[in-house]
């Protein structure tokens, strides 16, 4: 299918309410202006240089999605445009895009990262820690920041029932938290479990643009 018709068929599947995010990394312009024609506004990018040239180049009323692990250092690249930032996974990191939001007279929302998968390669906070940060006075002197909710990934493994419940760990979490109500967790792979557990926002890539080409 063309790209069209996999986003068609995508947010034909998906309620009205969830928000679907392409994952339009390492992917080209002329992909992704296949998909803006097709009616995709939001488009998430991992790498801060090819977020900021694309940004560049393509029309402007695109919400740009962070969705990588993002460093300290790099968040003045993005301060600027950026829609919504997925993987902030530390308070130091906050405080710096709170820094960067000030310098460009906005503010920007986030995402806290937390870490529910059985795997060490995965970044983020556990639900102690999350908790921590936003009831801290630290947190609550940020102005220039708004934390709109969570951001996860399962646990790579073809257990259903471990996803479900990881998911399901998160939303759980997330109800001592009602003001937050962004939960982005759900792929191209897992996104139909991710919705029923609660996802109000899914990160589909290779479902729209096909595989991803890891040479670049």
């Amino acid at each position: 299918m063309s790209i069209s018709e996999n986003i068609k068929h995508i947010t034909a599947q998906i309620p009205e309410q969830v928000t679907l995010v392409a994952v339009s990394k390492t992917k080209p312009n002329a992909l992704l202006l296949e998909a803006y024609d097709a009616g995709q506004r939001d488009f998430g990018e991992n790498y801060v240089q090819e977020l900021v040239d694309k940004q560049e180049q393509l029309p402007k009323d695109i919400r740009w999605h962070f969705i990588g692990h993002l460093q300290s250092n790099k968040v003045k690249y993005i301060a600027p445009f950026v829609y919504l930032i997925h993987g902030v996974d530390s308070l130091s990191l906050l405080k710096e895009i709170n820094k960067q939001a000030q310098k460009n007279n906005r503010v920007i929302d986030c995402l806290l990262q937390l870490y529910i998968a059985q795997e060490e390669t995965k970044f983020g906070l556990d639900f102690k820690e999350a908790s921590q940060l936003l009831l801290s006075d630290e947190f609550k002197e940020l102005k220039y920041i708004s934390v709109k909710g969570f951001m996860a990934m399962a646990s790579h493994t073809d257990n259903v029932e471990q996803i479900k419940k990881e998911f399901a760990s998160l939303k759980t979490f997330s109800l001592q938290f009602p003001d937050l109500n962004i939960l982005s967790f759900g792929m191209s792979g897992d996104y139909k479990l991710a919705i029923q557990e609660g996802s109000t926002m899914i990160r589909v890539g290779s479902s729209i643009f096909g595989e991803r080409n890891y040479n670049i």
